[in-house]
């Protein structure tokens, strides 16, 4: 695992970069839709940088119903503007998606950009065949709890096709953000796009084994915010 940043010796816990995203929204003003506009767009810049040499390639965006869930919609959006083709798939019920994740699932609707609902194992399985980059956005931090189907099939079906391109959002879904194990299944990243610092856990027990590269992308949370008498880092 390698790490592109300068801020490659810090590294939060799960609880310290939920506290500190807080105190970014409800003491400093920054909104958390535009926290996760940034976070969808580094996203998908790192995706464009992989497609330079194939940009008819084909992506397919895995969504969950968190947090993580809406940075990949705003992903999905920056590609398709890019005119990368590209499938994008949630995983549960919509109407259990966190609020700003619903409004960006809303632009896609309005965008007439299409969201497959639930696909059957056979609908995934061949988008992920045909796509050059797969895009896990199905778990965020919050994750404490092992993962059942039919987020566990869609995680073994991508890890499936080794020599596909995987980017994850923030964390490799199924990876916990602190300790580094592993809930009963996990995405193996070529690349993690992770949000502010590090998290703890891509150091610890499996954490290594799940990340692949770590790119740590700037979305507009200031950095000085960081003490050690608030976070614990």
């Amino acid at each position: 695992m390698t790490i592109k940043t300068a801020r490659r010796l810090k590294t939060l816990s799960a609880q310290q970069i939920r506290a500190l995203d807080r105190f970014a929204i409800e003491s400093i003003g920054i909104s958390s839709a535009v926290l996760m506009e940034n976070a969808g767009r580094a996203v998908a810049d790192e995706i464009l940088r992989s497609l330079q040499k194939n940009p008819r390639a084909q992506v397919s965006v895995f969504c969950g119903l968190g947090n993580n869930a809406g940075d990949g919609f705003v992903a999905v959006r920056y590609l398709i503007n890019a005119g990368i083709k590209t499938k994008t798939f949630l995983i549960g019920n919509p109407d259990h998606l966190k609020p700003d994740a619903i409004s960006n699932f809303k632009i896609l609707d309005q965008l007439k950009c299409k969201v497959d609902i639930n696909p059957s194992p056979r609908e995934y399985e061949k988008e992920i065949g045909r796509s050059v980059v797969l895009v896990d956005a199905l778990f965020g931090v919050g994750l404490n709890r092992v993962i059942l189907d039919p987020f566990k099939s869609v995680i073994a079906a991508m890890n499936l096709k080794q020599k596909r391109f995987i980017v994850s959002v923030d964390i490799p879904s199924g990876l916990d953000a602190t300790t580094g194990k592993v809930y009963g299944g996990c995405i193996q990243a070529s690349r993690t796009v992770t949000f502010t610092f590090a998290k703890r856990g891509f150091f610890l027990h499996e954490g290594p084994k799940h990340t692949g590269k770590v790119i740590i992308a700037d979305i507009g949370i200031p950095v000085n915010l960081i003490r050690g008498e608030k976070y614990g880092a």
